[in-house]
């Protein structure tokens, strides 16, 4: 049986203050407190500005032997396509403390909605999962036209690693599934909050709050799957006012962790 990691998609929130921090605690003690009660986390910052490598130094001081980061990739390798290698590389050299610590898990690569299942962006794929080699690589879809048989097929040939998601039920976007490409499986929850997905004038889209049906549903397809992979990574992105955190130990709570 797998085992299941769950944590949140970043952890430095001033709005976690006063709910899942303390209210008093400085930023530096954030990450200090989240490991108290996660065991991983990814870390989506460096997918604005990728840091130096001291900060990754300085992480690691404040976490458990044993605890995993998931790193996100640039926005320069998933959206704008264009410094693929350079950026890459970059990113490797700044989380070069984490994987001498043996806390590195793989890298994140989430593509934007225009990024859909042609043949020119299925190539891309492929040599992404060549400059990645031989770290793990997860990649994560918006588009519905993803999801298909034929592609989990050249996902695992490829060694790249299918991110389910939990989003809206909106047209053209990915329904919940619980797909495996590897031996290592990943969801990420976004929320399902429909009127602000598309629309920022109307809110946060990631203000949401799971409801323990919902994810109780999600815990019995998960359950389903766990005797054909060794890890499953339950990753909540539901961040706004501290969602997350609550929902990842609700979580935590269904599978006894």
């Amino acid at each position: 049986m797998a085992d299941v990691h769950i944590g949140t998609s970043g952890y430095s929130f001033q709005d976690w203050k006063g709910r899942f921090y303390p209210s008093s605690i400085t930023d530096g003690e954030m990450l200090l407190h989240y490991a108290k009660h996660f065991s991983c986390a990814e870390v989506n910052s460096t997918y604005y500005r990728i840091p130096h490598p001291k900060v990754f130094h300085h992480m690691v001081q404040k976490v458990p032997k044993d605890f995993e980061f998931i790193i996100k990739v640039h926005s320069d390798v998933t959206h704008k396509r264009e410094k693929t290698g350079s950026s890459l590389a970059s990113l490797a050299l700044s989380i070069q403390p984490i994987v001498d610590e043996n806390m590195f898990s793989g890298y994140l690569a989430q593509f934007p909605y225009s990024f859909k299942n042609r043949q020119p962006n299925r190539q891309y794929l492929a040599r992404l999962s060549q400059l990645t080699d031989p770290q793990p690589l997860f990649v994560e879809f918006r588009h519905a036209s993803w999801a298909t048989p034929p592609l989990y097929d050249f996902l695992s040939e490829h060694r790249l690693n299918y991110v389910n998601v939990d989003e809206p039920a909106l047209p053209n976007l990915l329904l919940p599934q619980v797909i495996t490409t590897s031996d290592t499986g990943y969801v990420r929850f976004h929320g399902r909050n429909a009127d602000t997905w598309w629309d920022k004038n109307k809110g946060d889209r990631y203000d949401y709050f799971y409801s323990q049906e919902e994810l109780a549903g999600w815990q019995e397809d998960i359950q389903g799957v766990l005797n054909r992979v060794k890890n499953m990574y339950l990753f909540f992105n539901n961040c706004h006012h501290g969602h997350a955190a609550q929902n990842a130990l609700d979580m935590k709570a269904l599978f006894y962790i």
